[in-house]
C-alpha cells in the first residue's frame, strides 16, 4: 500500500462552538444519583411503570413516594435519593397532559444561576433576567428553542408573575429547571393549580456551577401531542435487541452452524458490546412504522442483527489492521484463531448481513434500498480506514481538521447505516434519508472524539497511545494529541510533533505528554468538539417533519453521550454559602 501525503486527506468543516458551559461539570450533591447512568436508569425504569401501570395528574405525595421507592428498589439505588425520584414521578405523571398543551400556552421557567455569573452582561428587572444573548451560557440556547417554538420564557425563580400569568389563564404548561428546595416549596401551589408542570432538577442546590441534565432539558421542551416518542419503551426495545442474540435465537436465525468458521462467526457474534447500532435500527423502525405497538417483526430483527454483522466484521478487520490482542476484555478473534482464520470470519459476517438483508422478508424494493444502504456505508467505511492505513505507514503530522475527516468517513457509515436500515424496514428511507445522513455524520464524530478524550484519560491510557505512535502497525490519528500538536510551544511542540509523526522522542513519558496536553489545553479543546458535534446532531433535525423519529433521535443522544450536562453561576448563592461558613466557624 503507498503513504498517502497529509495534503492529501481534506481538512473538515467544524460545526460553530457551543458555550463553553456545555463542557463544564461538577458531581452532584449526595441526594441525587452521582452519574447520568443511574439517573438515567431510574427515569427510565419511572417512564416504564407508567406504561404499565398509567395514572391521572396530580397525584398525592404519598402516591408519589410509593412509585419513587418501587422506581428505586427496581434499579437498585438507595431511598436517599427519594426526594429526587418523586420529582421524576410527578413529571412522567404530567407528560402526556404536557404533550397536549401547544407551544404557545407554555411558559419556560429558568434559573440565573445558569448564567455565567462573573461574565454576564445581562440586567435584571422585575421580570428577571434580559438575556444579552451574548452566547456564555446555555440560557441563551434555551431561550431562542424555547421562543422558537412560541413559549413565554423567564429567567427567574419564585416571581409573582408566573401565578398571574397562570391565574389569567394565559399559560396552561410549565417546563422548569430548578434546584431540588424550590420545587419542594412550589410542590403544594402546583398540585393545587392542577396546572401540567415538569421540573428538571438542578445537580446541585448551592447555586455555584450549577449543571443539569441537558438533554432532559430538551426533551420536555419539545414534548408534543404528534410526538409519540415518549410512549416508546427505550429501555424496553435495549432488552429486545439483547435477546435477538442469546445463542438459541443466533441459531433460529441462522440456522445450524455448519463448520468451524460458521461457529466462530456465531460466537463473535454473541460476544461483548452495547449493541447500539442494531438498537438504533430497531429504534428508528419502532418511531416511523405504522403498527406501533405491535411487536417487532422478523423482519427488523433480522435487519438489526445484519447491522451487528457489519460491525463485528469491521471490529474483526479492525483488529488485525490495528494490531489489537484484547477486546472486551479477552483476546481478539485474530489472537486466538490466528489472521487467516479471522479475515475468513470477518468475510463471513460481512456475507451473513446481506444474506439476512435479502432474506428479510420486505419487498423486493426495500431489500434492494437495504443493499444499497449497507454498500455505501461499506464502501465509506473502507475509504475511511484506507486513509489511516495509508498515513500509518508513513506517519506525518495532521491537522486536527484532516483527522476530523478521517473520522467522518470511518465512523459515521456505522451509525448511518443502523439508521437507514430500520427506515427501510418501516418503508420510509426516501423521506428521512438525508436528515439520517448529518445526523449521523455528527454522531460519529462526537463518537470518535469521545473515545480519543477517553485513551488520555490517565496514564495507562497515555502509554498505550505513546507505545503506538511508533508502530506503524497500531498508530493511528489522535484529535487529542492533533490540537496539542497545533497549540504547543517549545519542548512540548517538538515532543508531540515527533509522536504525533509515528516517533517516540527520548525522555517521552506519559507523564510528559499528559502536561504537554494539559498545559495545551488541548482536552479542553477536544472536549468543546465533542459537544459542538453533539449540538450539530440535534441542529440536524430541525427540518425532519415526523415529530416522533425527532423525538427519539433527541432521545438516544442522551443514552450513547450520557454524560451531557450544562452549568453556571450565581453571586447570590455564593453569598450565602459564605455566610453558612462563617457561622459554622
Amino acid at each position: 500500500m503507498a503513504s498517502i501525503h497529509p495534503t492529501l486527506i481534506p481538512l473538515a468543516i467544524l460545526p460553530p462552538p457551543v458555550p463553553l458551559t456545555l463542557v463544564r461539570s461538577r458531581t452532584p450533591q449526595e441526594s441525587i444519583p452521582q452519574t447520568k447512568a443511574s439517573r438515567d436508569a431510574l427515569l427510565d425504569a419511572i417512564r416504564r411503570a407508567m406504561l404499565d401501570e398509567p395514572v391521572v395528574p396530580p397525584m398525592s405525595l404519598e402516591s408519589l413516594q410509593r412509585r419513587a421507592q418501587e422506581a428505586l428498589a427496581f434499579v437498585g439505588l438507595s431511598e436517599k435519593y427519594l426526594d429526587y425520584a418523586v420529582i421524576l414521578v410527578n413529571n412522567e405523571s404530567w407528560r402526556d397532559a404536557l404533550a397536549s398543551v401547544p407551544f404557545e400556552r407554555r411558559l419556560l421557567l429558568m434559573p440565573k444561576c445558569l448564567r455565567v455569573e462573573n461574565r454576564c452582561p445581562a440586567p435584571f428587572d422585575e421580570f428577571g433576567l434580559l438575556c444579552k444573548q451574548c452566547g456564555l451560557c446555555s440560557i441563551q440556547d434555551f431561550q431562542n428553542e424555547a421562543e422558537r417554538l412560541g413559549y413565554a420564557v423567564l429567567v427567574a425563580e419564585g416571581s409573582s408573575l408566573v401565578m398571574s400569568m397562570i391565574q389569567t389563564g394565559r399559560i396552561e404548561a410549565i417546563v422548569g429547571i430548578s434546584c431540588m428546595p424550590v420545587l419542594e416549596k412550589t410542590f403544594p401551589f402546583i398540585e393545587a393549580a392542577a396546572i401540567p408542570a415538569v421540573a428538571v432538577p438542578l445537580l446541585q442546590d448551592d447555586c455555584i456551577d450549577t449543571t443539569v441534565d441537558v438533554d432532559w432539558v430538551w426533551d420536555y421542551i419539545h414534548l408534543e401531542a404528534a410526538d409519540n416518542s415518549r410512549r416508546l419503551d427505550l429501555g424496553g426495545l435495549r432488552d429486545t435487541v439483547r435477546g435477538w442474540f442469546e445463542p438459541e435465537v443466533v441459531e433460529q436465525v441462522f440456522g445450524p452452524a455448519e463448520g468451524h468458521a460458521e461457529g466462530l462467526a456465531r460466537r463473535w457474534l454473541a460476544v461483548g458490546g452495547k449493541r447500539w447500532r442494531p438498537f438504533l435500527a430497531a429504534a428508528v423502525y419502532e418511531a416511523l412504522r405504522s403498527d406501533r405497538g405491535e411487536p417487532c417483526g422478523n423482519e427488523i430483527r433480522n435487519m438489526a442483527i445484519a447491522v451487528e454483522c457489519f460491525h463485528k466484521a469491521s471490529l474483526v478487520h479492525d483488529d488485525i489492521e490495528d494490531g489489537d490482542l484484547e477486546r472486551y476484555g479477552q483476546p481478539t478473534l485474530a489472537g486466538s484463531e490466528g489472521i487467516p482464520v479471522a479475515l475468513n470470519v470477518g468475510d463471513m459476517l460481512i456475507g451473513e448481513g446481506y444474506r439476512l438483508i435479502a432474506e428479510s422478508g420486505l419487498e423486493s424494493k426495500y431489500i434492494a434500498q437495504g443493499v444499497q444502504a449497507a454498500a455505501i456505508a461499506q464502501r465509506s467505511l473502507c475509504r475511511g480506514q484506507g486513509i489511516e492505513l495509508a498515513w500509518s505507514r508513513n506517519p506525518s503530522q495532521l491537522a486536527s481538521r484532516q483527522v476530523i475527516e478521517i473520522f467522518r468517513l470511518k465512523t459515521a457509515p456505522a451509525f448511518e447505516v443502523a439508521l437507514q436500515l430500520g427506515a427501510v424496514c418501516a418503508g420510509k428511507l426516501e423521506e428521512v434519508a438525508e436528515v439520517l445522513h448529518a445526523y449521523s455524520e455528527a454522531i460519529g464524530i462526537a463518537y470518535q472524539i469521545k473515545d480519543d478524550l477517553e485513551d488520555v484519560a490517565d496514564d495507562a491510557g497515555l502509554e498505550r497511545v505513546l507505545a503506538g505512535s511508533c508502530d506503524t502497525v497500531t498508530a493511528r490519528p489522535s484529535i487529542v494529541l492533533a490540537i496539542a500538536a497545533e497549540r504547543s510551544r517549545g519542548e512540548d511542540r517538538a515532543i508531540l510533533a515527533a509522536i504525533t509523526s509515528g516517533k517516540r522522542p527520548e525522555g517521552a513519558t506519559a507523564a510528559k505528554l499528559r502536561e504537554a496536553i494539559a498545559s495545551s489545553k488541548a482536552d479542553e479543546k477536544a472536549a468543546m468538539l465533542l459537544e459542538s458535534y453533539k449540538e450539530q446532531a440535534v441542529r440536524s433535525l430541525e427540518s425532519l417533519c415526523d415529530p416522533t423519529l425527532k423525538g427519539l433521535l433527541r432521545r438516544v443522544m442522551g443514552k450513547i453521550f450520557d454524560e451531557l450536562q450544562i452549568g453556571g453561576y450565581c453571586r447570590e448563592a455564593e453569598a450565602a454559602v459564605a455566610l453558612r461558613q462563617s457561622v459554622t466557624n
